[in-house]
Formats: C-alpha cells, structure tokens, sequence
C-alpha cells in the first residue's frame, strides 16, 4: 500500500481574493508552506462570486474544472472556452491573459497549478471504480468532488472535498460514489 495523507476539507482556511470577486482553499501543494510565487505545484478548490480577470502567474500552467454552478466563459489570451459543463478539465497557460464571464451565478471551480521545469501535471475525473497507479517519479492526489469515494482495502473515506495525497509508487483501488479528481503530479519536468 503506497504512503497515504488525508487531507479534509473542514480544516482547508478559506483565502478572500485581492479584488473581491471570491475565496480559494488549498488543498495541497509543494514545497509545504510555498507562496504563490514560489511553489512547485498548487491546488485548490474556488468559490467564485463574480466574473473578472484571473491573476497571472508567470510560467505557470493551469487545469481548472467547474465542481458546482452553471459554469464560465474564459477567455485565454483572445480566444473563448465555455464551460458549462461540470468535471471536464480545462488546461491552459496560467501567464496568459485570462478573462471569466459566469454563465449563470457563482460557481466552485477546482484548480491544479504546475510551475513549468518543477512540476507538470495530468487532471483526470473518476466515477464508478478504477486502479490508481502512483508512478515512481509523481503523486497522486485524488479530491473528492461530488458524492463520496474511497480506497479499497483501507478505512480512508473521502467527503465531498477531502483529499488523499499519494506519496509513494504502488496501486490503489479507488471506489467513486460520484466524481472524484485523480491527480497525477510528475516531479521535475
């Protein structure tokens, strides 16, 4: 059995943007205690209560996934990407200019951030049941989203927001009671 952290989503502290328009909760991130700008990978869950521009982050690449709400329009560096439908990942380079419209009221939008040379990341969403491979070079972090989920074979049950980091290789059998992330964050690339 790999190494497992479990990370709950009722003692995430709850950080107010700059400009107003929402609050973020980190999930996890590398190194522990890492600033924006200075972390190796970060990821957190959003709640947005209005549209504008997103904050840049220079060479930083981000997936974002709406959880919850009607979704947003963002515009990446000129070009329009809706998202109005919920738990598809949506990669995009975190220092471009980005603009968000709401589509129909807040939403909770789940964020992975990888800083290019340090860290890349793969973003993928689990229902139903399926093996999670932590390969030798990366973690894997699963985030519940919408139900509950679990580890086979472990007392580990996962909430709508709690989180398992992975930490070292092996095969975990993940059971998904609605949709959960499944992160795989490689080191070094």
């Amino acid at each position: 059995m790999t190494t497992v952290q479990v990370l709950r989503a009722d003692r995430r502290p709850a950080t107010p943007w700059l400009n107003g328009g929402g609050i973020t909760r980190e999930v996890a991130g590398y190194p522990a205690g890492a600033g924006l700008a200075d972390f190796h990978w970060r990821v957190s869950l959003a709640d947005v209560g209005q549209g504008g521009p997103f904050s840049r982050f220079e060479d930083v690449d981000r997936v974002i996934t709406v959880v919850e709400g009607a979704g947003m329009a963002l515009t990446v560096a000129g070009t329009e990407h809706r998202l109005a439908e919920p738990f598809r990942p949506f990669a995009f380079p975190g220092d471009a200019e980005t603009g968000c419209e709401l589509l129909g009221g807040p939403v909770v939008d789940f964020n992975v951030m990888t800083r290019r040379g340090r860290a890349t990341a793969e973003v993928e969403v689990a229902d139903g049941q399926r093996a999670v491979t932590v390969p030798p070079d990366a973690v894997v972090l699963l985030v519940c989203l919408a139900g509950t989920a679990e580890l086979d074979g472990s007392d580990v049950r996962l909430g709508c927001f709690d989180a398992v980091l992975l930490e070292t290789p092996g095969e975990e059998l993940l059971r998904v009671d609605g949709r959960t992330a499944v992160v795989t964050i490689r080191r070094g690339a």
